[in-house]
């Protein structure tokens, strides 16, 4: 019976790639950072209770230490497995520190690397990057390419690129598949995700200027954003595992057609309060009221979003076409599913727990 451990694990994506692991029989494990652990106990109880799969196994460890801090039992057990293992633990906040970035982005995925070394039953080694380690590189972005930009937006984007460049190095020893996600919303039909935080900043600058006579849009941009709903990630991607052709392969999981920024604001603007925006703020006024700590808080969006809403680039997806001819999977249209995005933000913005702590 085949086996998928993850990192990552409560994250929104690990736990929807694992319900999707064992609705297909497969057995299914997770390392979990100790501090996390409860919150991954609940979570996999849930996954039991609704899939009426085997006990979920939960192993203590810290992708920050050498050897990711496993029991001998634990480590013993991962050895002894035919399995696929699926790397998703990471810092994704646009905002993170460099430090903090560094040593679990980078130091992590070196020491997961280096376990995958010594895993002599390992399958696949699904590692997952994002595309916008091309930093500010614009033009069109191939997937058989890593190039170093020469600046980079944010933390998070650099250290994503230098663990990515770990993990390239190890294609020649490890079977292995690099996921390149573009930004990921939740589910296209259910809309459901655990934290309003990437395209949902919008929508809180939105519900937040909804009283006012006219929402204006946010600068000038005549550019496209790249979203994607998370069914799309855990289809292709579980689809990809499989796939013989998928080994060695860097795929963007990035919508081929993307929609413009202004667009797709103004369908949120019209979701969200039956009008069309008018008027513009411009974007380095914005970006300067979003220096204020007080007026992010209150807008609930941090000021690295603007660096995408006018960034010049398209990432090409021959690599994903071609893997993944065929298996009928591809992106839901964002602006046709971004009702069911809406709806479920709309019943869920006034709780807590779903959105991110702004700085």
């Amino acid at each position: 019976m085949k086996t998928a451990v993850f990192t990552g694990f409560p994250g929104f994506i690990a736990t929807c790639l694992m319900e999707a692991c064992v609705r297909k029989g497969w057995v299914v494990a997770a390392i979990v950072l100790p501090s996390e652990m409860e919150k991954a106990q609940k979570q996999a109880s849930i996954l039991e209770q609704r899939t009426g799969c085997a006990p979920i196994r939960l192993m203590p460890g810290d992708i920050t230490i050498e050897g990711l801090a496993l029991s001998g039992e634990d480590r013993s057990w991962l050895e002894k497995q035919q399995l696929a293992f699926w790397h998703l633990a990471a810092i994704y906040d646009l905002a993170v520190p460099e430090d903090i970035a560094h040593k679990v982005n980078v130091l992590g995925t070196q020491h997961v690397n280096e376990l995958m070394k010594r895993l002599g039953n390992l399958e696949r080694y699904m590692y997952f990057s994002t595309a916008y380690i091309a930093g500010k590189r614009e033009g069109l972005l191939l997937e058989d390419e890593l190039i170093r930009p020469k600046a980079f937006k944010n933390h998070y984007e650099e250290t994503k690129f230098e663990a990515e460049l770990l993990v390239e190095q190890l294609k020649k020893e490890v079977p292995t598949t690099i996921i390149r996600p573009g930004i990921v919303r939740g589910h296209s039909i259910s809309g459901v995700t655990p934290k309003f935080d990437g395209p949902y900043f919008f929508l809180n600058i939105i519900d937040r200027m909804k009283k006012l006579p006219a929402i204006p849009y946010i600068g000038q941009s005549n550019t496209s954003i790249n979203i994607v709903p998370v069914d799309y990630i855990v289809d292709a991607s579980i689809y990809l595992s499989e796939l013989p052709e998928a080994e060695s392969a860097t795929v963007h999981l990035t919508d081929p057609n993307p929609h413009p920024v202004e667009e797709v604001y103004r369908a949120m603007v019209h979701e969200m309060t039956g009008r069309y925006p008018k008027g513009r703020i411009p974007k380095k006024l914005a970006a300067l009221s979003m220096n204020v700590p007080a007026m992010r808080k209150y807008l609930g969006v941090e000021v690295e979003t603007l660096d995408y809403m006018d960034w010049h680039a398209e990432f090409d997806t021959r690599n994903a076409r071609s893997l993944l001819e065929g298996s009928g999977i591809r992106p839901a249209d964002f602006l046709e599913t971004m009702p069911a995005m809406v709806a479920f933000y709309n019943q869920h913005k006034r709780e807590r727990t779903y959105h991110v702590t702004i700085a």
